[in-house]
């Protein structure tokens, strides 16, 4: 999954970073409000770490306004200050949970495990559509009508939890590479189309009747057509 960090205290979100990414989150990262809500806004996190306390503009300025633009994303907010009021703000503005600093490692990632496990919609950890299921933990495709399997690349697997985290939207070829290389560059357009063509070839290994529609002028969606 990937992760929005918006903390302006450099050793800290360095440490977060370092934390995260051994755990295998894809993590950016924002040093101050503006810069942080305008990448919240891009629609390619799967959760937003959010401190408090930011320059430019307040985390509780910045859940406020991803909930009234309709972002559903969820926000695990950070805090040095542990008065009630200050929670309750918070969740309030639209944050999810709230943790106070300084907190241990070990519940800062089961917030993140229990945060994350909203976004799965099914009860043994995967994500599913039509006749196909992404199990989240082991990367392997399986096709329920064929009962064929196969393991995705780490490439191919964001990819397609991406498409069944946003099934029923259309996701634009910048989305794609913001969301899976993490910034935009052309060269990284072109990978799009390539892993892409890679992740069809997968879907078509098992025998799914699922497909990566392109839409032109548009960007791809996850069609569905149950065989008769």
């Amino acid at each position: 999954m990937r992760v929005l960090l918006i903390e302006d205290e450099k050793r800290m979100a360095q440490a977060l970073i370092e934390i995260l990414r051994q755990e295998n989150y894809e993590v950016d990262w924002c040093a101050d409000g503006i810069d942080g809500e305008l990448a919240a806004e891009n629609d390619v996190y799967d959760i937003i770490i959010l401190d408090v306390m930011l320059p430019g503009r307040s985390g509780f300025d910045i859940a406020r306004g991803l909930r009234r633009k309709g972002k559903k994303m969820p926000i695990l907010m950070l805090t040095a200050r542990g008065e009630i009021d200050d929670k309750v703000m918070g969740l309030d503005s639209g944050a999810d949970d709230y943790l106070t600093k300084p907190f241990m490692t070990k519940e800062l990632l089961a917030r993140l495990r229990a945060l994350g496990r909203r976004i799965v919609n099914n009860s043994d950890g995967s994500l599913t559509y039509g006749d196909i299921a992404l199990d989240v933990g082991t990367s392997l495709l399986r096709c329920d009508s064929s009962g064929q399997t196969v393991r995705l690349s780490e490439k191919e697997y964001r990819i397609m939890e991406y498409f069944l985290i946003n099934q029923g939207q259309i996701l634009t070829r910048e989305q794609l590479a913001l969301k899976i290389w993490g910034y935009e560059d052309e060269a990284e357009y072109n990978k799009v189309e390539v892993y892409l063509s890679f992740t069809r070839k997968k879907l078509s290994f098992v025998g799914s009747a699922v497909e990566i529609k392109a839409l032109r002028g548009l960007g791809y969606e996850l069609r569905y057509k149950a065989r008769t």
